[in-house]
């Protein structure tokens, strides 16, 4: 139940530790929840397009099966997210691209509530797993959301430092 929150939290941990090192790239927990969120969707992306025999993570009939049914096509949509959410981590790691990035995939784990809440109201198994409870998967899912706004929200602002430091000095 825990595993995708960890992999957020410890790749997001051993970058602020790398930034505490001295890696000026992840001086900041910003920067690092990024990085962190990052390697999330690349693991978390990785089951949107692994067939069925895999067993060592969930595949891509385990997410088919959380679509709700109101939405259309859903093995095309899963497909679809999982390209989202490379496209996403990459805009993460892309100084450049991290505010559009961030707002974007925020706006995607809001469209996503309606699969989680489906998963877990209809009781779907998840990996051959019991359902993740509802009380643990919309806290999950704010968390996020929350990051991917928090990572979002100081993108422009080293960007803006750097160009008034740059037309300063010149």
């Amino acid at each position: 139940m825990f595993q995708t929150l960890l992999l957020l939290a410890v790749p997001t941990l051993v970058l602020r530790l790398l930034g505490a090192l001295g890696v000026a790239r992840f001086a900041t927990w910003r920067v690092c929840a990024a990085h962190g969120l990052a390697f999330m969707l690349l693991m978390t992306g990785a089951a949107h397009f692994a067939p069925a025999p895999v067993t060592a993570i969930p595949n891509h009939d385990d997410l088919t099966a959380m679509v709700p049914s109101f939405v259309p096509f859903p093995s095309f949509t899963v497909y679809a997210t999982g390209v989202l959410e490379y496209l996403g981590a990459l805009g993460l790691v892309l100084t450049r691209f991290r505010r559009p990035a961030g707002f974007a995939l925020a706006l995607m784990f809001v469209l996503l509530l309606p699969a989680n809440i489906h998963a877990a109201v209809d009781n779907i198994p998840f990996h051959g797993e019991p359902a993740t409870p509802l009380w643990f998967r919309l806290p999950e899912q704010l968390v996020y959301i929350a990051v991917a706004l928090f990572a979002a929200s100081g993108a422009t602002a080293g960007v803006a430092s750097k160009t008034r430091a740059t037309v300063s000095t010149t």
